[in-house]
């Protein structure tokens, strides 16, 4: 049952691409309709094994497969794996890509590749649940490098534009460098159990073996598969392509930043957890902290209304991977789930107010005007009703308030880096923790502020305004409703009552305990004891960063001029994100560049340099060997043939042709042989 209805959640977007690149403009409405319907039955069949799932309180995996290749003692095994962290993950991706489906049918209207988009679309879909869904690492990673190539697509769908096809490389090429460590740690468990299975693996290591017998074999295999998540989950030192893609299409955006792509690094460690040692854990929730830092502290100053968001996304995606490098497992994972209800409300919301714009400024024929700053918006909340209180209970759910899904999973993402600081002593992480809380509901509530409230940037534009349509609206009420505790738990201050939460509780780990110490109770106790100082604290710091929002953005008491001036290069910094895209671009690039100008130069001047320098020699030779030829060899053969012709010509001399003259030359002939022999 579980295997028909996964096998159809993840063969239909396949089918509705293959329809769609081959008849698509063919197609009634050029196909829309089709893709956004095969998408609208995955949802239905996803909550359907959801709810199957979990109202059977049951930890049972269920799993099946066949049999792909053998290739000697080895064999390749292609299966489907669904247990309660799969069945959740199905319904975030279903969702979110059956309402960015159902938003493009409006925003995307008028495009020149329309069914192209929803074909594209559809792949991106298959890629992300084959993710979801496969029972190994070998299939994952194939489907990891399908969400490589539709993201590409996607992010690149307006190549004519030079910004959109660099952004759609930048995104290959990054995640190219996380997905090739990704490679090599699994290979390394592949050469360790001779499987890609994630049932033979853990089954192994709870058994007692180790890669080459080597805890530190394990810890690298560990932090070379979060290779791949640090590349498709925008963590830092590859954060740099997520702010990119911005450059595709809005509703894409969402898709990409929101549930799917960015999703699977957090996802993929979520998965593989259980083989993680705790050397490999902590360089994890090291390198979420810093992500979440520098992305909020970008975030703060920028103007483009999808770039705040896009860095939003990255210091988000830190946050989960903080939290399950510090092992609060089920508050990262949540994390995702509600993240992707808001976070794609905000991009869609964000798509509603660029819809609205660039509609009034294609009235006013205004071709100079940025649509997407929020500089040039302002006053839009009573011209969009609809998307404002919508964006605004998104933006309540990120900064972490009360009564929103995002204040029970940051709440406990909070608390569980408390409990891991007083256990190990690693206080920097809840820093960064309740520093970036209160950045992160400073940047949105500036970004609310300038956008919907205050004064329009333009009088005459904005009495053009208009709501967007029904269908783009639609889904940001829907997830307007799912950013609200009550989906998750009926406690509004606790996730842990929920069912959400009771479904999703930590795996126990499978390595030896001496590599991951089974402290797991003692943690737990730990965050049950500072839960309410945690929830407090947060409360507290999103409300402080709201506060300085309003009174530097809507009541104007405090100058941002003057506050960016006495900041200095900590403004200047920010703005221009850190210098990170120019100092790769001379580290990296530049240095690719330079290495290849040694190379031009060592063939200029030292191949080609032998090769001219051994043209002189071989002429030489050549002269040489034709003198030899011409004098030698060829004057012994004209000599041979010379003294032939003249033994020829005194031969013929005696040819006289009369039998007399023979008669004579035999006499003298035996005359001479006579004497010869006397």
């Amino acid at each position: 049952m579980f295997t028909q209805a996964s096998l159809f959640i993840l063969l239909l977007p396949l089918l509705g691409f293959l329809i769609l690149i081959l008849f698509g403009k063919r197609l009634p409405r050029q196909g829309d309709w089709l893709g956004t319907g095969f998408l609208g039955i995955t949802l239905l069949l996803s909550l359907w094994l959801l709810i199957v799932k979990i109202s059977s309180h049951s930890t049972e995996v269920f799993s099946s497969g066949f049999t792909w290749a053998l290739i000697g003692d080895y064999s390749f095994t292609l299966g489907i794996m669904i247990d309660n962290l799969t069945v959740v993950m199905l319904v975030v991706v279903t969702l979110v890509s059956t309402l960015v489906h159902l938003f493009s049918i409006a925003y995307m209207k008028d495009d020149v590749r329309y069914s192209r988009y929803y074909a594209y679309l559809g792949l991106f879909s298959f890629s992300m649940l084959g993710i979801v869904l496969t029972s190994n690492l070998l299939l994952m990673y194939i489907f990891w490098e399908l969400v490589g190539i539709s993201s590409y697509l996607l992010i690149g769908h307006w190549y004519e534009k030079k910004s959109a096809s660099d952004a759609a490389n930048k995104a290959f090429i990054v995640n190219r460098i996380g997905d090739f460590g990704m490679f090599i740690g699994i290979m390394i468990l592949f050469a360790s159990f001779a499987t890609f299975s994630f049932e033979g693996i853990f089954g192994a290591l709870e058994a007692g073996e180790l890669p080459f017998g080597s805890t530190g074999w394990l810890t690298a295999a560990g932090i070379l598969i979060f290779c791949g998540a640090v590349g498709k989950s925008a963590q830092f030192p590859l954060h740099v392509w997520l702010p990119d893609a911005m450059e595709g299409p809005t509703p894409v955006s969402a898709l990409i930043h929101a549930a799917t792509m960015v999703a699977a690094g957090v996802y993929l460690v979520a998965r593989v957890f259980p083989m993680l040692t705790a050397d490999a854990l902590l360089l994890i929730a090291y390198i979420g902290a810093i992500t979440a830092l520098i992305a909020a502290t970008i975030a703060i100053t920028q103007n483009d209304i999808k770039k705040v968001l896009a860095y939003s996304t990255v210091s988000q995606l830190g946050y989960m991977i903080m939290a399950l490098g510090v092992g609060a497992w089920t508050a990262g994972f949540m994390h995702l789930v509600t993240h992707a209800a808001f976070k794609a409300g905000l991009f869609l919301g964000a798509g509603s107010v660029i819809y609205a714009m660039h509609t009034m400024l294609h009235k006013r024929h205004d071709h100079t005007t940025d649509a997407q700053d929020i500089r040039n918006m302002g006053g839009l909340r009573s011209k969009m009703p609809y998307t404002y209180v919508t964006f605004l209970i998104f933006t309540l759910a990120i900064s972490g308030i009360p009564l929103t899904s995002g204040f029970l999973s940051k709440d406990e993402i909070l608390a569980g880096t408390l409990a891991f600081s007083t256990l190990n002593g690693h206080w920097i992480l809840p820093m960064i923790a309740f520093l970036v809380a209160g950045l992160t509901a400073f940047y949105m509530f500036r970004l609310l502020i300038l956008t919907f409230h205050g004064k329009p940037a333009d009088e005459t534009g904005h009495q053009q305004i208009e709501e967007s349509p029904f269908v783009m609206t639609l889904p940001l009420m829907i997830l307007a409703a799912l950013s609200l505790f009550f989906f998750y738990s009926f406690n509004p201050i606790g996730a842990s009552s929920g069912w959400f939460w009771q479904a999703l509780e930590r795996p126990l780990s499978v390595v030896p305990e001496i590599v991951q110490p089974a402290a797991y109770p003692i943690f737990y106790q730990a965050v049950s004891s500072v839960h309410t100082l945690a929830m407090v604290l947060s409360v507290v710091i999103a409300l402080t960063g709201i506060a300085i929002a309003v009174l530097m953005y809507h009541r104007k008491k405090l100058d941002p001029a003057a506050a960016a001036q006495k900041a200095g290069f900590l403004y200047t910094g920010s703005l221009n994100k850190w210098y990170f895209d120019e100092f790769y671009s001379k580290v990296f690039v530049g240095g690719v560049m330079a290495i290849t100008r040694i190379l031009r130069w060592f063939d200029e001047k030292v191949v080609d340099g032998i090769v001219n320098a051994t043209a002189p020699i071989a002429r030489g030779i050549s002269r040489g060997s034709g003198w030899v030829d011409h004098n030698i060899v060829d004057g012994l053969v004209n000599a041979t043939a010379a003294g032939a012709s003249q033994a020829g010509g005194l031969l013929s001399r005696i040819q006289s042709g009369k039998v007399q003259t023979y008669l004579v030359y035999i006499l003298f002939g035996m005359l001479l042989l006579g004497i010869f022999f006397i």
